[in-house]
């Protein structure tokens, strides 16, 4: 199994490879549209090969999608963490029950002492 996830790892890679050096050629990105940056004064804009934009994008989308489900799924943690502290608490409660007091003795012994006691 090992070998197999190394086998499909490395076709992964040569895919990869292979997109980048079929797009080299390089590209304009600007922040904002010509109108409003002339408008702000902010011209911000950088010239990057493509395979660079087309795996950061699937980079920033990877990483916002974690960060949604994490933020999604705080209830569910927050409901386990409780739901743990409950169960040690129980248990620790069990584990109190279950053990003799013996300060109180045999809970039938008392019964036919207090019977006779009564006599």
């Amino acid at each position: 199994m090992r070998y197999l996830r190394y086998l499909f790892l490395a076709a992964l890679g040569l895919c990869l490879v292979t997109v980048a050096l079929a797009n080299r050629q390089l590209v304009h990105l600007k922040l904002l549209p010509e109108d409003i940056a002339g408008f702000s004064g902010m011209q911000l804009d950088i010239q990057l090969p493509m395979f660079v934009v087309v795996f950061g994008g699937i980079i920033a989308g990877l990483l916002i999608g974690f960060v949604w489900e994490w933020l999604r799924e705080a209830r569910l943690r927050a409901e386990g963490d409780r739901a743990k502290r409950d169960a040690k608490k129980l248990e620790r409660e069990v584990k109190k029950l279950r053990q003799p007091d013996p300060a109180k003795g045999d809970d039938v012994l008392a019964l036919l002492d207090g019977d006779s006691a009564a006599r």
